[in-house]
């Protein structure tokens, strides 16, 4: 009988947060659980990475950069990143992930229970696919590992894209693994820069999408072999298939938009998802309006470097005065190295003309040819003729990038200068058009040119008032984080000690600084002395930072030295504050007066002014007279107040 192994990690309270539930997937580098936000009370997808990652520091670190990457990317297409930590348990340090928990479907099970699907439905789920990684592309991060499972799909119908920022993080630092379970996990869908030399920038990830669209469309990867190495040597080798070769009927512009996105040169591919978004978009308005065939579209749309192999022996001609045999030809061609079977348009057959009766025949032919001629050029220049693509030169120097523009005969002119994470300073971030679009021939091109990442300094918050901190975040761009409260003697209660991170330090834009303010002197509680010794009870209440004042007092029940009273005598103070005491000096003494010879009443009277009290005791030869003949104890001595002193009297 198989025996099933429990999860150790089933039950286990990570950095004392998050319980964890149900195993939901387990990949090459983490398993993904269900479970619960103790501090939240909600429900979360925690990843955690197998045991060997956790140990390489560099791994480590840049897997939390990435993650905090990852958590400013807000979008309604993204699956939220809440949190990043490790936990260090007995079996030693489990790094993990804290995410939005989507319950509902991958594309990969939609894929296998309704693959091939419909253009529209296609370019449906594709489109905030493309809207997640526009925004993710626009703040500089590359996804690198774009795949059925990475996309979510909701019980509300919505699209989520997950594992932004831990892709690439793992993709980095584990490059050199040639058969890691990164590679074989998601040969598919790598691009072949990525194949090649591991490096690659957003490009990488429209060609992902590119492989993701033909596989909705046809139900199957368009490479495949017997090996994952077999695979990455098709992308680097062999264009992706049009779909229309395995699924009749998908419209030729379609084909186009899958061969740019996947075109093998990376430079003929939509720069990035905003621009592979745009082009989706035109295609759905397409499908949703019934275009079968729509020539501009397909010309725009297919690879620029392939638009001119249909002219390379004959220069580009106006397409109205080709011979109507060639014209079929050169359709077919031209449509073949999209990478597949051409679906030539049906070319004219010419119609057998009579005899001509006179010679006003080859004239009017010659009339009719000139016509077309001319006809033929207008078209050609109102359509293509006056129209050029617009160079690729993002991530080029400013410089580089006017060259290469000016060279294509257009103008150059710089509208903008903007921070950005990726690009360096100088670079050339966006265009309008964007690379690949058709511009007039005489047309300007307009660039956004970086200023490199955006960095602002922490300023000094020490000694401000929160309010005052606050302010001064918001003048240096940075935003307010956490209020940490500290117990400091020296700093007046409010008043701000330091930030986290320290004054002077860059971060970027409107990062949070986390302000460290002082909640005054930390209370001590005082202790109840009374009873105790004077010297013992100043001894434990100067260790504990109190000022002890003595004051002393005679008391005929409290023994000299020892503590009647405190003021004050309990609660909290802090440290500095005075405890006064109250120390016994003992009962007061007296001396005792002669009385000897004096009347009982006399002596009596006399004892009692000194504060003495009289016992009386009769001599052994009593005579009725009533005078102290004696005195216990006897006249000079000290006593304390309210002592006893025997008198004898006859």
């Amino acid at each position: 009988m198989e025996r099933t192994v429990a999860d150790p990690m089933i039950g286990r309270i990570l950095d004392g947060r998050y319980r964890i539930g149900p195993r939901i997937a387990r990949g090459g580098m983490a398993v993904v659980y269900e479970a619960t936000d103790l501090r939240l009370d909600r429900t979360v997808a925690v990843k955690v990475m197998h045991a060997g990652l956790a140990d390489d520091d560099a791994f480590v670190a840049r897997f939390e950069r990435e993650a905090r990457a990852a958590a400013r990317l807000a979008h309604q297409n993204v699956v939220a990143v809440f949190d990043q930590g490790e936990d260090h348990g007995p079996d030693g340090t489990t790094l993990f992930l804290v995410m939005e928990y989507v319950p509902g479907l991958t594309l990969r099970d939609l894929v296998r229970a309704e693959a091939p699907v419909a253009p529209s439905r296609a370019l449906a789920l594709v489109e905030p696919v493309l809207s997640a990684l526009a925004a993710a592309h626009g703040a500089g991060m590359i996804h690198r590992d774009i795949k059925p499972e990475n996309v979510l799909l909701t019980e509300a119908g919505q699209v989520k894209v997950a594992d932004f920022g831990l892709a690439r993080a793992i993709n980095a630092e584990t490059q050199h693994t040639a058969t890691g379970g990164v590679l074989i996990g998601t040969v598919s869908y790598l691009s072949p820069e990525l194949v090649v030399d591991g490096r690659a920038d957003a490009r990488a990830d429209v060609y992902a999408v590119g492989v993701l669209l033909y596989e909705m469309l046809t139900g199957r990867k368009p490479h495949q072999a017997d090996s994952p190495i077999q695979v990455a040597y098709k992308h680097v080798h062999e264009d992706v298939p049009p779909p229309s070769a395995i699924v009749p009927g998908i419209p030729a512009y379609v084909d186009a938009l899958v061969a740019r996105a996947t075109a093998r040169d990376m430079s003929m591919r939509p720069a990035d998802a905003r621009v592979l978004l745009h082009q989706v978009r035109r295609v759905r308005h397409a499908l949703d309006h019934g275009v079968v065939e729509d020539d501009e579209l397909t010309d725009d749309l297919a690879p620029t470097v392939l638009l001119g192999r249909t002219d390379e022996l004959t220069g580009p001609l106006p397409r109205q005065i080709v011979d109507p045999g060639d014209l079929g030809f050169q359709e077919q061609e031209r449509t073949a190295t999209l990478g597949g079977p051409a679906r030539p348009r049906p070319a004219r057959r010419p119609v057998p003309s009579r005899t001509p009766r006179s010679r006003r025949g080859p004239v009017l032919l010659a009339l009719l040819l000139l016509a077309a001629l001319v006809v033929g050029l207008g078209g050609w220049w109102f359509g293509a003729g006056r129209y050029t693509s617009t160079p690729a030169v993002i991530e080029m120097s400013q410089a580089a990038a006017r060259a290469r523009v000016v060279h294509a005969g257009l103008g150059f002119t710089v509208t903008k200068r903007s921070y950005d994470e990726t690009v360096a300073r100088g670079r050339v971030i966006s265009t309008d058009p964007e690379p690949g679009s058709r511009i007039l021939k005489d047309g300007t091109v307009s660039v956004v040119v970086s200023l490199g990442p955006e960095r602002h300094a922490v300023p000094s918050l020490a000694g401000h008032t929160l309010d005052q901190a606050q302010a001064l975040l918001q003048r240096a761009h940075l935003s307010y984080g956490d209020r940490i409260g500290r117990w400091s003697a020296q700093v007046p209660k409010g008043t701000v000690i330091r930030s986290t991170p320290k004054a002077g330090q860059m971060l970027h834009r409107d990062a949070a600084v986390d302000v460290v303010v002082s909640r005054g002197p930390r209370p001590i509680p005082i202790p109840d002395v009374s009873g105790e010794r004077a010297s013992r009870a100043q001894h434990r209440l100067t260790r504990l930072g109190f000022v002890v004042d003595r004051l002393r007092q005679h008391d005929d029940r409290v023994p000299r030295g020892v503590v009647i009273s405190q003021t004050p005598d309990g609660g909290t103070g802090i440290k500095g504050d005075h405890v006064q005491l109250l120390v016994s000096q003992g009962p007061v003494m007296v001396t005792v007066p002669k009385v000897t010879g004096m009347g009982l009443e006399a002596a009596r009277q006399t004892l009692a002014d000194a504060g003495l009290r009289v016992r009386v005791e009769k001599a052994e030869f009593y005579v009725s007279l009533q005078y102290v003949v004696k005195q216990d104890p006897s006249d000079g001595g000290r006593l304390a107040r309210g002592s006893v002193v025997t008198l004898t009297i006859v």
